[in-house]
This record gives structure tokens, C-alpha cells and sequence, in this order.
């Protein structure tokens, strides 16, 4: 069993069964010099968490003691207290499931060290002493403890055991693939390079820092930059709790921050301030850590360089069985923010990015011309806006921007009107060329079916006038020395959506190369909304109104061609391809997370779709079909992609950036392990 495969004995709806584990960090109601009352508490939250399924339970630092005591660290009554503390939480924690860290004093070779033990199952795993020990402003540790780095002995007898003692202890779970995880405390983090830097090179996916931390003005803000930027960096996640209600107030005050971030990202924050014990929970994506550092190199050479030989000792502990829910949310649209806010300022910067890389190519080539199909729908309205944004930057006519719209045999009268209001809107050169003459003749030309009277709608007669609008585009740029601005999105590449050598996959340059679609109708609205271009608003509000179509095949009754119906829903299939190309997740956890995020309405109303829903079944069908097209057959149209910008973390398929791959392998090794592990 390896990190990047589980056993499929696990009922799928189980959050261990897909890669992930549940972390809790306490924050106990402290007593201080009171440790019995302090391990009562603790282990009544122990027992909590154990009920809802936590794999790692972190307490504060010294919370068996209480942190602010000062010389009472000396007091042998307190130490002995402490003691029988801990080994009531090592007899407690015989009947209860996850791994248990606790803070606490111990006198070790006639010197006091602030230590946080490692418990499980009755036993204790290691011992792990503070590295940095401040004595600055209000802290004066150092008078009560030692470092770790004046300790002599890599092992301490405990409990009549012998047990691992030393920053240097990474503790594993066999059972529970890629978790692996190691202990700081407090100060331990406010360094240049943390202990946890060490242990996450060496492979800890999960830091924990017990701490105490006082709390003055401005310093939540700061723990919150330093657990994200070592969360980051580490490319792991990262535990941290602070001593919270009851130490004492004698010259500090306490917030008990507890926090849970993965890789950089905030995925739990608790109360702070508040009068009572707590409990945080998160559940972490260790596939994803383990993929993401797979990945990086830079992160694989920097282990090379700054290897530590750190200890590994292996914990027995055993994932939960049964049912298990998600407790995370997942994002229906992964692409897109979903806090207005951040979605806004996103696609600000979207915009700007294709913006600057057509100006660039513009600037670089010495043309001061473009050719555009426009033909109503999303994907060339987009294109067109990133052309005049351009053209406006470069400071050069709107008039210079040749744009067509280029009827063809099912091209509604809807989608041609807004071709027109959207030209006319941007002040662009507007032009219109009926291609089903020369479609026509190439049918006529090849012995097509439709060149007799006969209603034949095949991939041939699609082709056709695909390739028509293409082969009318380039011949134009030729004659007006221009650029064929693309304007195919990503999901189209990623779906082999698009005719190979024409306009929907070749072009001068393809500003929509890495814009998903679920990512385009934002943009649009994005640019509507901000009155950007206000003459072209009011198209732009129709044109995302209207529903959309390829429009190659007449259909009866008015009814539209959807493009759906032939390759599934986009802003699933743009799920799909999100967790597939960017974290290599096995189709059976796609599933799992689609199924999270698609299987009831989401809460947010103001969201496209928001009250659609998708059950297990239909899931599992799409992404069969996703598979067999992304790695499948459409590989090869993405090798000969035009150059195009890269806008977000999403990725992209171009052959020179994210996405690179044969063109002729076949999808079954993906589409058997969907089989075999969803119901």
C-alpha cells in the first residue's frame, strides 16, 4: 500500500477510504498547577474527538501544567502531579482511537524541559522537548527550562519504558497512508527555520505546534501569516494550538487561537476568546500533499540539500471503520472563486493576463492587426473583449481589430444579432461572411450525403463549416497582414471539443487556451458589471443569457444543438479535469469529491447552478466519458495547441507548460479503477 493507492475493502463513503484524515486541536479550559484537573478535561476532549473519527488530537503547550506559572515549574509536589496526569491520559487513551499530544513539564538528566508527548493506545510513542526557548519582552522561559538542543540522551525512561525523546521524531501510520506527522512547540515557529522545516523535508505531511502564546493587539494576524506561510512552504498542513480560558491573567492574557491550515490554505480557525473547552476539526487531503511535493522538484532538491537525519517511529494506528463523512467543502466550480469579493478581483486579474499576453504578441510581431470569428456565444465575446483591451493598451483603433461573424447551415438568427450588438458596442471593423456557399461546394466537392438533398448531419458536415470559418480567417489575416486571434477555452481542449487544424483549435495566438468554461461566463459578467466597455453591455447581458450551442446541425422545432448532451455537463466535466490534470487524483476520489460538492443544492444562491444536482450514478457516467476523451483520443489536437497564456494555478494543456502526455495511449487503467471502486 503506497500513498497514492488505498484499499478498496473501505466503504467509499469514507473519508479515509479517498486520502484523507481527520486532525483535531484542542483547546481545554485550563487549571493552573491543577494537573489532574487539567487531564480531566483533556481527556474528555480526547474522548470527543475519538467520536467523530479524529486520527491526531493536539492539546496546548504546558497545558497539564498550565503555562503562566512561573517558578512553580520547581515545585517537586507539581512535577510528581504532572506525572500522574500524564499517566492517566496514557491509561485513558487505551480505549480511544486517535493519537494524543499533550504539553507538559519534565525533569529530564537533572534539567526541565517543555515537552509535548506523543500518546497512543495506552503507550507513550515519544517525547518531544522545545527547541527555542525565549527570553525576551514578557517571556523569561528560559529561566524555568531548557532547549532541546541540551538535552543528551535520544531516549528517556518513561513509565517504566524506554521512549524516544528529541525533535527529531516523525510519527507515521502505515494504516493510513501519507500521514505522517511531527511536533514543534510555540516558539519553535517564530524562528528562521523551524524544527518542522527539517521534518517536512524529511516527509512529515502534518506539522503540529503546541503552543501558549499570549495575546496582544495585531498578533492573531501574525500566528495566522506564520501557520500559512510554514504550511505553505512545507507543503504540508499545519496544526496549531494556543492556550485558550483559565491560565493565568497575571500579566498576560490568552485567546486560544487554534488554527488548521494545508498548504498555505486556511481550512479551520477557531473561537477565540471563548469561556469553555473547544475542539477544531479539519480533514486533510494527504494525496494532495504527497502529489504536490512529487511535483515540485525545487521542494525535492531542498530536502536533497538540507537532509536531517530524523527517526521514524511507526504508530498503530488504525482508520475508522464505517461510513465517514466529509467534514470540507468542496468547491462545485474549482476554478472559480466562490466569495464575490475574490471572484471579482479575479477575474480582474484573468483579464489582465490575456490582455498582456496578446499585447506582447502583438507588439512583438509588428502587427497591428486582428481577425476574429465572432459568432455570438461565450467563448468568441470573450475574445473579442480581450482584443479590444489590447488594442486599447497598445493604443492603437478598435477599427484595427477585423472581427466576422460567419453564419453557417444551423447559425441562429439570436446568436447573429448578438454577434452584431457586440461589434458594434466595441467600436471594432464589422463584417459578416455566409460560409454555406463554399461549405456547399466542399460537400458537393467530396461526395457528401448532403450534397444530394439528403439531411446527413455527421462529423463531416460539422467539420466542413468549421473548417470553412477557419480557412475564410486565415485567408483574411494573409490579406490584411493580421493575427487569427483564437478563441477556444480549455474545457473544449481538454474535452477534444474542437476540429483539429481549424479555427477552434489553430489560431495565431488562443487568449482563451486556459480559461475553463465555467471560469468564462464570470469574466463576462465580471466586464458587464464594471461597465468596462459600457456600449457593449447590454450585448454582453444577452449574450449570457443565451443559451449555448455549437450550431453546425439543424435541429427540429426551434431546438438548439447542445454540445452537452455529447460530452456531459461542463461544469462538471470542468471539475473532472481540475482534480485530474492539476492533482492527479484516482477517478474513484473524483468521484467522492463530485459527489461532495454535486450531490445537493449548494448554499450559495447567487452561483450558476446552484440548485442542480447530480447523484453517484451520473457522476460516475460523465467522468467515464471525460476519461476516454481527455487521456484517450484528444491528446493529439493539444500537442499542436498555438501559444497562449497560462492565467491560473488550474493549469494548463499546452505541451509546453502543465499538461504533457502521449497521444496514443487509451484511458481503461483509469476508467477500471472507477469501476471497480464506485458503487
Amino acid at each position: 500500500m503506497t500513498a497514492g493507492g488505498q484499499p478498496t475493502s473501505r466503504p467509499f463513503a469514507s473519508l479515509y477510504t479517498h486520502g484523507f484524515c481527520r486532525v483535531a486541536v484542542a483547546t481545554p479550559t485550563v487549571f493552573p498547577a491543577q494537573p489532574s484537573a487539567n487531564a480531566r478535561e483533556t481527556i474528555a476532549l480526547a474522548a470527543t474527538a475519538a467520536t467523530q473519527k479524529a486520527a491526531l488530537v493536539l492539546c496546548p503547550e504546558l497545558g497539564l501544567s498550565g503555562y503562566a506559572i512561573d517558578d512553580l515549574f520547581f515545585q517537586d509536589a507539581l512535577l510528581g502531579a504532572v506525572e500522574t496526569a500524564v499517566a492517566e491520559i496514557i491509561s485513558a487513551s487505551a480505549a480511544l482511537n486517535p493519537v494524543l499530544v499533550v504539553g507538559a513539564p519534565f525533569r529530564i538528566e537533572d534539567k526541565l524541559f517543555n515537552c509535548a508527548i506523543v500518546i497512543h493506545r495506552g503507550a507513550v510513542l515519544g517525547v518531544v522537548p522545545k527547541s527555542y526557548i525565549p527570553s525576551y519582552r514578557e517571556f523569561y522561559e528560559r529561566r524555568q527550562f531548557s532547549a532541546a538542543g541540551h538535552a543528551n540522551t535520544p531516549a528517556v525512561r518513561l513509565f517504566r519504558q524506554d521512549v524516544p525523546f528529541g525533535t527529531d521524531l516523525i510519527f507515521e501510520a502505515p494504516r493510513c497512508p501519507g500521514f505522517a506527522f511531527h511536533v514543534e512547540i510555540c516558539e519553535d515557529l517564530w524562528v528562521p527555520i523551524p524544527p518542522s522545516t527539517h521534518a517536512a523535508l524529511a516527509g512529515a505531511t502534518v506539522l503540529a505546534n503546541a503552543s501558549a502564546s499570549d495575546v496582544t493587539i495585531g498578533k492573531a494576524d501574525y500566528r495566522r501569516l506564520l501557520c500559512a506561510s510554514q504550511s505553505g512552504r512545507c507543503v504540508a498542513a499545519y496544526l496549531y494550538a494556543g492556550a485558550g480560558y483559565g491560565e493565568s491573567t497575571t500579566d498576560l492574557a490568552w485567546d486560544g487561537h487554534a488554527m488548521i491550515y494545508e498548504n498555505g490554505e486556511l481550512l479551520a480557525e477557531g473561537e477565540r476568546f471563548a469561556a469553555a473547552s473547544r475542539l477544531l476539526f479539519a480533514d486533510i487531503d494527504l494525496d494532495r500533499l504527497v502529489q504536490e511535493r512529487s511535483r515540485l522538484t525545487s521542494f525535492i532538491d531542498c530536502a536533497a540539500t538540507e537532509r536531517r537525519p530524523m527517526r521514524r517511529l511507526m504508530t498503530a494506528f488504525e482508520p475508522p471503520a464505517g461510513e465517514i463523512p466529509l467534514r470540507r467543502r468542496v468547491d462545485r466550480f474549482p476554478y472559480v472563486p466562490s466569495d464575490a469579493k475574490t471572484r471579482d478581483e479575479h477575474c480582474r486579474e484573468v483579464y489582465q493576463i490575456q490582455v498582456q499576453g496578446l499585447a506582447k504578441r502583438l507588439d512583438a510581431t509588428g502587427v497591428g492587426k486582428a481577425v476574429i470569428g465572432v459568432s455570438g456565444g461565450l467563448d468568441s465575446a470573450y475574445a473579442l473583449l480581450v482584443a479590444a483591451g489590447a488594442f486599447d493598451r497598445l493604443r492603437l483603433p478598435r477599427a484595427n481589430i477585423l472581427a466576422y461573424s460567419l453564419p453557417g447551415f444551423a447559425s441562429g438568427a439570436r446568436t447573429r444579432e448578438n454577434a452584431w450588438r457586440l461589434m458594434r458596442g466595441l467600436g471594432v471593423s464589422a463584417g459578416e461572411i455566409d460560409i454555406r456557399p463554399s461549405a456547399r461546394q466542399m460537400l458537393n466537392d467530396i461526395g457528401h450525403p448532403f450534397s444530394r438533398g439528403e439531411a446527413v448531419y455527421d462529423t463531416v458536415f460539422e467539420n466542413v463549416q468549421a473548417g470553412e470559418r477557419s480557412s475564410h480567417l486565415f485567408r483574411l489575416a494573409n490579406q490584411h497582414r493580421a493575427l487569427v486571434i483564437g478563441t477556444s477555452d480549455l474545457s473544449e481542449l481538454a474535452l477534444g471539443y474542437t476540429t483539429y487544424g481549424v479555427g477552434d483549435q489553430m489560431s495565431h495566438y488562443g487568449v482563451n487556451a486556459s480559461v475553463p468554461k465555467t471560469l468564462m461566463r464570470h469574466l463576462i459578467r465580471w466586464i458587464a458589471d464594471t461597465d468596462m466597455f459600457a456600449a457593449a453591455t447590454e450585448a454582453l447581458v444577452e449574450i449570457l443569457a443565451t443559451p449555448a450551442s455549437p450550431e453546425l446541425v439543424p435541429v427540429a422545432d426551434g431546438a438548439l444543438q447542445r454540445a452537452e448532451d455529447e460530452i456531459g455537463p461542463y461544469e462538471l466535466q470542468d471539475f473532472n479535469l481540475y482534480y485530474l490534470s492539476r492533482y492527479g487524483y484516482r477517478p474513484s476520489k473524483i468521484a467522492f469529491l463530485a459527489a461532495q460538492a454535486w450531490s445537493h443544492p449548494a448554499p450559495a444562491p447567487t452561483m450558476p447552478s446552484a440548485a442542480r444536482v447530480y447523484d453517484l450514478a451520473v457522476i460516475k457516467r460523465w467522468l467515464e466519458v471525460f476519461l476516454r476523451r481527455f487521456i484517450g483520443f484528444s491528446q493529439f489536437k493539444r500537442s499542436a495547441m498555438p501559444n497562449g497564456p497560462k492565467v491560473g494555478s488550474g493549469g494548463s494543456l499546452s505541451p509546453r507548460g502543465d499538461w504533457r502526455a502521449p497521444s496514443d495511449v487509451d484511458a481503461d487503467t483509469w476508467i477500471e479503477e472507477l469501476r471497480r471502486n464506485v458503487p
